[in-house]
């Protein structure tokens, strides 16, 4: 088991703001978790040296940007081989459309979370991705009728 970063009340009250907005000001923090804005910003250090913090990034409206719809695909491959595995990984890791994939268990191998512009545009993806991939056994597309929640906070506690 992975050894966990110690993170006390301070630290989870910050990682709760944060998540919510990485834009707030460090002084705001401190005032809101009864800490001086240096504490704030060396727990913040801290959270991003040891992993708890990850990126701090924006969350972008797809549908703002011309990525209107939201797909989401099971993927099943032909070898489970370690190999081949990591080479799907990467391979769906490097594909801009690709917003999120999951290696998981069960009947498909793989779950990806893509947004394209056009239905078009994703039978191009799945040319390049699925039908010219020899391991790729069948794959399965679900389309987003509405984006009911999306987001991507921890509950920290």
């Amino acid at each position: 088991m992975p050894v966990l970063p110690d993170l006390d009340a301070f630290d989870r009250a910050i990682l709760a703001i944060l998540q919510k907005d990485n834009a707030t000001p460090q002084r705001v923090i401190g005032e809101r978790v009864n800490l001086s804005a240096p504490a704030v910003q060396r727990r913040i250090k801290r959270m991003e040296e040891t992993g708890v913090i990850r990126a701090n990034i924006a969350l972008v409206d797809p549908a703002k940007v011309g990525h209107p719809i939201t797909i989401f695909v099971e993927v099943e491959v032909e070898s489970e081989r370690a190999e081949l595995i990591d080479a799907a990984k990467r391979g769906f890791a490097a594909v801009p459309e690709v917003q999120q994939c999951y290696y998981v268990t069960g009947e498909a191998d793989f779950i990806l979370v893509v947004t394209v512009a056009t239905m078009a545009d994703y039978e191009a993806l799945t040319r390049r991705l699925f039908f010219e991939n020899n391991n790729v056994k069948r794959f399965r597309t679900f389309v987003a009728m509405d984006r009911v929640k999306v987001g991507l906070e921890v509950p920290v506690g």
